[in-house]
């Protein structure tokens, strides 16, 4: 009994610092509450108050960000939760990226004027195509299940890119997916193809799980911890088997490649950006890659940084791999969503080469370069996913190429805005785009990449045609007399696009602030 006392006196409770995981707590405490009013608050009161409360805790979480990040933040970053939760200029960075990103597609989600009553239906379960499943296609009341959701998943997000340790990061991954499982099968037109997306992703995200979680095991098998700082000083020097840690490496990466959406781990991307509600989509293909490649950096600067030359050859592949699926396959695409959804698996290509552009000396000029380009990317995605819900006919979002035709003459200011979101995709200068592709190629250089530099100048040349084929579409193809019309967008739809046009404008224009943040600090180890 007194050795039983004695053991628990020794035991602390770990040392919480709460100005640092503030914005963290805020949006996870605030989908909490976001549960509750949806269980008791009535029908007709539930879309302005989840909408508030959505809004009102990213542009709070953004404040204490902002707070924390100019007033009580140690230069070197803090590690808090028993070690769990690492906040350094990285994570603040990428918490502020998500958050951006995340008030953007909420607007999107929001919205109730594209689509009356908003994209998601009242109840998954009715049977795609029956008389249950029309009728409550036709009712105007909005879903607000999508707010609390959505919340949960940036929440799991934001812990997944801040984990210190593996097993942390895999509750993240779990956190962050299951949500969007649930989210892609919602879909109000398009019901038999959503839940198919959403099954898809689903049976998918599951097997990646899977590989990571047994990684895990496997490195925690060679470390003795899941801890990766304890995995860099492991695969620093020990007598333990190299065989344990690369086997463990490689699960642990194809899970995170998956979630990234990198060829040839990319399978489920272009039938889930398909089916899936055209705001949750935009959410998935910003805000899940900053979430993605946000862990990526981490794990490979901090945990296998020593084992860079073991292991940067196999990324090497995997990044051309990417880059040839998504500009080659994107060629033969004849849907929107679906043509954006290869395009993301050749940007993940790209990403891709950033993050593992580390030094010989250690420096890793390719993380400032790969947050800049996430950001800029999301952006981007987010307007030209906004554009997308805008083309509408009577079955729902006109997405087949051929409805596109003539789009310009139909709405000058749409066809414009679109065809500038496709150039910055294409890394045209003077966008966002441009510079995002510039400095990671740079870096790439620096760090003795210059071939895969070559072959990723290539593999853009090569995309480049199949957003350049949309443009010629809208500009010198005349429209079908039955063709589709373009929905005058809400305010809500309408600042998202903006929003995602002039940051697009702005950062390839001045970039130099965004830049400078990208490159303070790196992550604590």
């Amino acid at each position: 009994m007194n050795l039983l006392v004695a053991q628990a006196q020794q035991i602390e409770a770990p040392e919480i610092h709460y100005g640092a995981i503030a914005p963290l707590l805020i949006v996870l405490g605030a989908a909490c509450v976001s549960v509750l009013l949806e269980a008791l608050l009535p029908k007709h009161q539930r879309w302005a108050v989840q909408l508030v409360l959505t809004l009102v805790t990213l542009v709070g979480a953004v404040g204490s960000l902002i707070l924390y990040a100019t007033s009580e933040r140690p230069e070197q970053g803090v590690a808090t939760l028993a070690g769990a939760i690492a906040v350094d200029s990285p994570s603040l960075f990428l918490w502020a990226t998500l958050l951006v990103l995340g008030f953007g597609s909420v607007l999107l989600i929001a919205d109730r004027s594209v689509e009356p009553g908003g994209a998601f239906v009242a109840q998954a379960a009715i049977r795609p195509g029956t008389v249950q499943d029309r009728a409550q296609a036709t009712k105007t009341g909005m879903q607000t299940e999508v707010f609390p959701l959505t919340l949960f998943a940036l929440g799991g997000m934001m812990t997944f890119v801040a984990s210190n340790d593996l097993l942390t990061m895999f509750i993240a991954l779990e956190v962050l997916s299951l949500p969007l499982y649930l989210l892609c099968g919602l879909a109000r037109r398009r019901r038999l193809l959503s839940q198919e997306a959403a099954v898809k992703y689903f049976l998918l995200g599951a097997f990646a799980s899977a590989f990571f979680l047994y990684g895990v095991a496997l490195l925690y098998g060679y470390a003795g911890s899941v801890k990766l700082s304890a995995i860099a000083t492991a695969a620093g020097g020990t007598d333990r088997s190299d065989t344990l840690l690369f086997a463990g490496f490689g699960l642990l990466v194809v899970g995170l490649l998956f979630k990234a959406a990198v060829g040839p781990f990319h399978s489920w991307t272009p039938d889930v950006y398909q089916g899936a509600p055209t705001p949750i989509t935009a959410f998935m293909a910003a805000c899940t890659k900053v979430a993605a490649f946000g862990g990526i950096l981490r794990v490979l600067t901090v945990a296998f940084e020593n084992t860079q030359w073991e292991w940067r050859g196999v990324l090497y592949g995997v990044a051309v791999v990417s880059m040839v699926i998504g500009a080659i396959l994107g060629l033969t695409q004849t849907d929107v969503k679906r043509m954006i959804a290869y395009s993301s698996v050749a940007h993940a290509g790209f990403l891709l080469i950033g993050s593992i552009a580390l030094t010989p000396e250690g420096d890793n000029p390719g993380v400032s370069a790969t947050m800049f380009y996430l950001l800029a990317y999301g952006f981007t995605t987010i307007a030209a996913f906004g554009i997308v819900s805008l083309v509408r006919n009577s079955d729902g979002e006109a997405t087949h190429l051929s409805q596109w035709a003539g789009l310009a003459k139909r709405s000058p200011i749409v066809a414009a805005t679109f065809t500038f979101l496709l150039l910055a995709l294409a890394g045209i200068p003077l966008t966002s785009g441009f510079i995002g592709k510039f400095v990671v190629f740079s870096a790439a250089i620096d760090a003795g990449l210059t071939p895969l530099v070559v072959i990723a100048l290539v593999a853009s040349a090569v995309a480049a045609f199949f957003y350049l084929r949309v443009i010629v579409l809208m500009y010198f193809s005349d429209p079908a007399p039955d063709g589709p019309t373009v929905t005058v967008p809400g305010a809500f739809t309408t600042i998202a696009i903006t929003l995602g046009a002039v940051v697009t404008l702005v950062l390839g224009l001045w970039p130099t602030f965004v830049l400078d943040w990208a490159g303070t600090g790196s992550f604590l180890s």
